[in-house]
């Protein structure tokens, strides 16, 4: 199966595993929706998705439990997913949650897909 996942949204940690099955590099942005911090950034993160040649995954986790599995402890982070693996994360900073300019180089930062 080779279709792009695009920017699914997702809110239980099977339907992650899957998605990261489904592809082999992804990018997940980890969130949740009481958070006012990822209120602000969610726009951002979706305008850096539209039209890429990329796969992301927008986890919303309110209740703070599918992000354990990754270490995630601040809402929000964002992962790089290789083959299922963690290989990249950029945390959010209390208080301040993220910035655009950090997202645009996290994103740049990551290894495109190879050839379909």
């Amino acid at each position: 199966m080779s279709e792009k996942i695009q920017c699914a949204q997702l809110s239980n940690e099977q339907d992650v595993a899957s998605a990261l099955k489904l592809q082999d590099k992804v990018i997940a942005l980890f969130y949740a929706s009481w958070c006012p911090y990822c209120s602000r950034f969610l726009p951002v993160f979706k305008k850096h998705t539209e039209g890429k040649e990329r796969n992301f995954l927008l986890v919303q986790d309110d209740k703070e439990t599918i992000g354990e599995k990754y270490s995630v402890g601040i809402f929000p982070t964002v992962l790089f997913f290789e083959n299922g693996n963690l290989t990249k994360r950029l945390d959010g900073i209390a208080g301040a949650g993220l910035q655009e300019k950090q997202l645009i180089e996290f994103i740049n930062s990551c290894p495109l897909s190879g050839p379909e």
